[in-house]
């Protein structure tokens, strides 16, 4: 199939990514409901994470079916039939009564919305040409930073008229409208006769080329760490700082958490613009991490030394300086064949999510553990993002060892 270009191609991106959009804003959501959901069900810290970590498990959980069916049945199909999942699981959540239907109304919600960004990038890989992808990627990334500005101060606003469990029904419609406009502008996926050579069938039907590329093996763990922490980060343990280390109100956290997506939207979306300037003077993606991600890992370091004079605009200085880290995805996606292409982003973002619910899950017990052991609630805190500190720069370490192999690069 050619290159979409013109009116086709903005409309198609506009479908893909108003359901990205609704696939942030239920990601993030926790972060704003965290006060409520703990005092109305009596959750400690350990129980946000897994509630919220609940989310990028299911995620986690349906990616490498995903990659293969997305390979073989194209992102028309996949992502209508994903998206009703996770208007049922918005539905679980609304009317659960309990700890356990919270969790397993995230858990269908994160399984339904797990192809909402690679369903697009699968058919970008196809449908736009190399530089476009790029730009494309930047921009859905911005949409869903949209989502989750969407989730801070206009749902803590909602909340005194609605309740949280009203808007969880008004999620679960928007995703089937989400699902009927998918439906109708997506193209139709024909796989071409090549694909079997190409790996859609026969002995590379799986995943073992994805594992044993050296590229991906370099990306892993900065994908785990620095692309599923920042993840973490803003969706869920950014807004706890706020509130019981820098001593904020839930308004003022929310306040902040809203500041801190509205900077990331703001840096995605000019990543979109400067990423053709930057590819055709050279600085590919490998070389724009290896010189952007220390950025991330300086702020990170003074968030732990500043403690309660660590506020939300430290927070918005570490997710900006992470999101260079995205810049690895459409570049993993140009390294393999158009047919693997489903198959390599899936895998890369189950490594990506499952460092999301490592990190989430992971900072909650740490807090709970330097509590337990008679920590002020400060420095336990500052314990735990110190431990994700030394983690991240392992991560960014392994990257740059690594990538003195060409075939890593």
């Amino acid at each position: 199939m050619s290159p979409l270009t013109g009116r086709s191609a903005v409309a198609l991106f506009l479908a893909f990514a108003f359901a990205y959009f609704l696939s942030a804003l239920l990601r993030a959501v926790t972060a704003t409901l965290a006060p409520m959901l703990g005092q109305e069900f009596h959750l400690q810290a350990s129980d946000l994470g897994l509630l919220s970590g609940g989310y990028f498990l299911g995620f986690a959980a349906m990616q490498l079916p995903l990659g293969k069916w997305l390979d073989r049945h194209g992102p028309r199909k996949v992502q209508v039939g994903f998206l009703g999942v996770a208007a049922l699981g918005c539905i679980v959540f609304a009317v659960s009564g309990g700890f356990s239907g919270l969790l397993m109304g995230r858990l269908l919600c994160g399984a339904g919305v797990s192809a909402c960004l690679m369903a697009p990038l699968t058919g970008y890989r196809r449908w736009f040409t190399p530089t476009v992808q790029m730009r494309a990627n930047a921009w859905m990334l911005m949409t869903g930073s949209l989502g989750m500005v969407a989730s801070t101060l206009p749902v803590q606003w909602l909340l005194p008229v609605t309740g949280w469990r009203p808007l969880f029904w008004a999620l679960a419609a928007l995703l089937l409208l989400a699902t009927a406009w998918i439906a109708r502008q997506v193209p139709q996926w024909a796989v071409p006769e090549e694909s079997a050579a190409a790996g859609v069938a026969g002995p590379e039907a799986g995943y073992s080329m994805v594992w044993r590329n050296a590229y991906f093996q370099r990306l892993a763990p900065l994908g785990f760490f620095s692309y599923g922490g920042m993840v973490a980060m803003q969706t869920l343990w950014a807004g706890p700082w706020m509130q019981k280390v820098a001593g904020q109100t839930a308004l003022q956290a929310a306040t902040g958490l809203f500041w801190i997506n509205v900077c990331m939207l703001c840096a995605f979306w000019l990543w979109g613009m400067a990423t053709p300037w930057l590819t055709r003077r050279g600085f590919d993606a490998n070389r724009l991490m290896s010189r952007g991600l220390p950025l991330s890992l300086l702020v990170l370091a003074m968030i732990v030394v500043l403690g309660p004079a660590a506020g939300a605009a430290a927070w918005a200085l570490f997710c900006v300086g992470s999101t260079f880290v995205s810049l690895s995805q459409p570049a993993l996606a140009l390294t393999f064949a158009q047919a693997q292409a489903g198959r390599a982003l899936s895998a890369y973002n189950l490594v990506i999510f499952a460092g999301v619910f490592v990190v989430q899950w992971g900072v909650g017990l740490a807090v709970d553990g330097f509590l337990f052991a008679g920590f002020s609630t400060a420095t336990a805190y500052q314990g735990a993002m110190a431990i994700y500190l030394v983690c991240n720069t392992g991560a960014y370490a392994w990257f740059l060892w690594r990538g003195r192999g060409h075939n890593a690069n």
